[in-house]
């Protein structure tokens, strides 16, 4: 059986410059484990991707000046696993499969709609659950080699 080897808990507010913010946080935190640069390069791409996604869509529908919260929470565990959870409290997903198409985007024009597609390439495992009105967690774990 797995066991956790340590974990952290972080909220932001959900603007632009605090995506950097999550990349570095998780990528010092992961290096506990020692990841090769590819795997903490994936890791971080992933991070990325599903912090801008909540930056950009949960909360476009909130009235100007308003600024929601990014949560993430990370566990390491002893069998070489990362596990990064990112959730909001925003206006959530009405069809999740139809969002995890690629070029699919709720976003202006400019947007690709690659978010998840790039999420599921650059982990082992991607799982996303949302509500709406309620929200959207994504949960990414990524194996590290031995």
């Amino acid at each position: 059986m797995k066991r956790i080897v340590n974990e952290m808990k972080l909220r932001l507010p959900a603007r632009s410059q605090n995506e950097s913010v999550c990349r570095s946080a998780i990528s010092a935190f992961c290096s506990e484990l020692d990841p090769t640069v590819e795997e903490l390069g994936d890791i971080r791409l992933a991070v990325s991707e599903a912090v801008t996604n909540a930056i950009v869509h949960a909360y476009r529908e909130l009235p100007m000046g308003e600024v929601g919260y990014v949560y993430i929470s990370a566990r390491l565990y002893d069998t070489r696993e990362v596990s990064v959870e990112i959730s909001d409290n925003g206006c959530g997903i009405e069809n999740v499969d139809e969002a995890m198409k690629p070029a699919f985007t709720t976003g202006s024009s400019d947007r690709c709609g690659m978010g998840f597609l790039v999420m599921e390439n650059f982990t082992d495992q991607l799982t996303v659950r949302s509500k709406v009105g309620r929200g959207t967690t994504v949960l990414m774990r990524k194996f590290l080699k031995p």
